[in-house]
């Protein structure tokens, strides 16, 4: 079948990539790459991918390719979905013989409430899809095509049978050349990620039991399922030769660290590459391997600290210490190991004490640049089913984002409103960055690199333009 993947047009702005650990507007501009779009696109034969946020694409900029498709095949969030919704009718509405299914961790857990949201979704592909949709884009049976549901003739909904787990992570082709064929890689930027950079996942699945985070509960299951390190290099080594102007790449794998043998050996076989690499990573590598990865071409790591309260790390099921993370922030620091630091408020056990005691606790660490989240129930995940037993949720299920595609604070306690949580943010951001050494880093990053100075300006100018908004919606 002729095959369309899409990342449909949203909000100006809108982040809706699976690679987004929330798909939303961010208080800087950026985009993660499709990477859960381009796998199953490098298993079709003569399939296109179309990423219309990054590429500033409207509908009417996609009419010529969804008129000639039998298959679209389209990314959905639940921040996301109504928006999909719509567009998936608009397909349907001029060419009403493509079939349209959707993918993503929202139709994955919720696959009666997705088809049921519109007949414009043909079908939904639940759990790891890759397999499924090729299945299905070379024509087989709907009834015979583990891990999906559909309505059959007579409208009724249809699950079949799950597709088992994916255990040959080499038997995924790359997404790299899809990348090179129907993406321009310079529309993905990251503000703390060097510019140009190419992302993707050597393993799916993460160890931790994190209540909140989205992948690990619906898609990728909490068995980290990894690519032989020969695979993994040799992607690294074709986007090379074949994206020269890529000056980093990242490994968007939940825990890239989980498996601390492993990356120590695609370290030391990058290190001879000369590659420039950062990770997501949990604050508790041992030094000894920090020392390994920074040898060979680590800059930069992404860290979930969430919170500097250790009861609410107990309540999500962090399972980490703050003083271990503190000593592995402080090893970072003199390793000139960078990192980005994430944090997230309103998590349950938040007060307005706890947030400040995280705030300080960000302050002290000092990572390079943090971001700073509002915690989101996604369906699916463990908060998500704490938020509908005590009563948390605000509002309807997909109430995650503002009509502009803004992310909110969905959650409303007894003792910390939702108001007082979105407050925060802001409050947050400004208490971390506007301190004289903070300030006095960022300046001198600017003058070493003119090319820093023009990225740093145009954030900033961002940035402010985010605190504006905060203060007029509050």
């Amino acid at each position: 079948m002729r095959t369309l993947f899409l990342q449909a047009p949203s909000f100006d702005g809108f982040d809706g990539g699976a690679g987004a650990r929330y798909q939303a507007k961010r208080e800087i501009k950026s985009f993660w790459y499709p990477t859960w779009l381009a796998q199953p696109a490098s298993l079709v034969e003569g399939s296109k991918l179309i990423d219309a946020p990054p590429h500033r694409l409207s509908f009417e900029d996609i009419i010529p390719e969804v008129k000639n498709r039998d298959l679209i095949i389209m990314h959905t969030s639940t921040p996301s979905f109504r928006s999909d919704v719509k567009t998936a009718e608009m397909i349907k509405a001029i060419n009403p013989r493509a079939k349209i299914g959707f993918i993503g961790a929202k139709v994955a857990v919720e696959p009666d409430k997705s088809l049921a949201a519109s007949r414009a979704v043909d079908f939904v592909a639940r759990n790891e899809f890759d397999f499924t949709i090729k299945e299905i884009a070379d024509g087989h049976d709907w009834a015979k095509v583990k891990g999906i549901s559909y309505r059959n003739n007579n409208g009724v909904i249809v699950h079949n049978e799950d597709r088992e787990i994916l255990e040959n992570m080499d038997s995924l082709p790359w997404v790299t050349p899809v990348y090179q064929r129907d993406l321009k890689i310079e529309n993905y930027f990251i503000g703390y990620l060097k510019h140009p950079y190419v992302s993707f996942y050597t393993g799916r699945g993460c160890k931790s039991r994190c209540t909140f985070c989205l992948w690990p509960q619906t898609v990728g299951g909490h068995r980290y399922r990894v690519r032989s390190v020969e695979d993994v290099v040799a992607e690294v080594k074709w986007t090379k030769e074949n994206f020269p102007q890529v000056k980093e790449i990242f490994f968007d794998d939940d825990t890239l660290t989980d498996n601390l043998p492993r990356v120590e050996e695609i370290a030391k076989s990058l290190g001879k590459l000369g590659v420039t690499w950062s990770c997501n990573a949990k604050a508790n590598v041992p030094r000894k391997t920090l020392e390994v990865l920074k040898d060979n071409g680590l800059r930069l790591l992404l860290v979930g600290y969430e919170s500097g309260n250790q009861q609410i790390l107990v309540n999500i099921k962090k399972g980490m210490r703050i003083e271990v993370a503190r000593q592995f922030t402080k090893d970072c620091h003199e390793l000139g190991i960078v990192i980005h630091g994430t944090f997230i408020l309103g998590l349950p056990g938040e007060t307005q004490a706890t947030i400040q005691e995280t705030v300080q606790f960000a302050r002290q660490i000092n990572p390079h640049t943090i971001q700073v989240s509002l915690a989101a129930p996604y369906p699916g995940t463990f908060l998500y089913q704490q938020a509908l037993e005590n009563g948390w949720l605000l509002g309807a299920d997909e109430d995650l984002i503002s009509n502009d595609g803004t992310q909110i604070a969905p959650l409303n306690y007894p003792h910390l409103s939702h108001t007082e949580i979105f407050d925060s943010v802001a409050d947050f951001y400004k208490k971390f960055y506007f301190r004289p050494t903070k300030i006095a880093s960022i300046v001198r990053e600017m003058v070493v690199s003119p090319e820093m100075m023009k990225r740093r300006l145009r954030e900033g100018v961002e940035f402010f333009h985010f605190l504006r908004y905060r203060r007029e919606t509050a």
